[in-house]
């Protein structure tokens, strides 16, 4: 069933901090049903922007997207990202700057074409910014590079959840200094754009991943 913009209430406060109810071990061990969270986490695919359309998320549920981002490993509580969306007439401005940059580059107008269209297809875009203390005195910059990471896989995977198809998008933008400008403070790192709306076609095959297995083994100590 395709989201609707008025499905999805604002996320409640934030809840008081409790301790997690340990999970019964039997339970886990034998339960055959997939939770639905962790179906949405596995069945989650990337759908490039030609197969967006509207609706895109409204703000309840941009709101839970970043609920989720900010639910993420973040040791420090640096929060070392932000999000800016970009929506209505900011999508054309968008478009427009693209375009400006791809035509200073010596762009044939085919390719213009195809940089307006980058943004302007998506419903909604929204710009993954990083902010690292590159200087602090407890948590490294690979760290906090871990938490922006965690927090944008986290916000697809609430997109996905929604209802809604997404994909984030980099490439040689996010370094070309106009555009860096137009969405970086000082001392920020432009991540990329996550393109989200409504999924005009069901995803193509799952690429291939590793089996589980190869990529989870029993440490042994090594000899002394």
């Amino acid at each position: 069933m395709p989201p609707t913009t008025a499905a999805f209430p604002p996320p409640p406060a934030d809840p008081p901090e409790r301790r997690a109810e340990p999970a019964d071990p039997a339970r886990r061990a034998t339960a055959p049903e997939v939770p639905p969270a962790l179906q949405a986490l596995v069945t989650r695919q990337s759908l490039g922007i030609k197969h967006l359309r509207e609706p895109g998320p409204d703000d309840a549920a941009l709101a839970w997207m970043v609920r989720a981002a900010l639910a993420a490993p973040d040791h420090g509580l640096l929060t070392p990202f932000r999000f800016r969306a970009v929506r209505g007439a900011a999508r054309q401005a968008l478009a427009d700057l693209f375009v400006d940059v791809a035509r200073a580059a010596g762009k044939d107008e085919a390719s213009l074409a195809i940089e307006a269209e980058r943004a302007l297809r998506a419903p909604v875009t929204v710009a993954v910014v990083a902010r690292l203390d590159w200087g602090h005195p407890v948590v490294p910059a690979h760290e906090q590079w871990v938490a922006v990471g965690a927090a944008l896989g986290q916000f697809l995977a609430a997109a996905h959840a929604l209802g809604f198809a997404g994909k984030l998008l980099s490439g040689r933008k996010v370094r070309e200094p106009r555009i860096v400008a137009a969405f970086c403070g000082p001392g920020e790192t432009l991540v990329g754009w996550i393109a989200l709306g409504t999924a005009t076609r069901p995803p193509g095959p799952r690429p291939a991943r590793p089996n589980a297995d190869t990529v989870l083994d029993d440490w042994v100590p090594p000899a002394a």
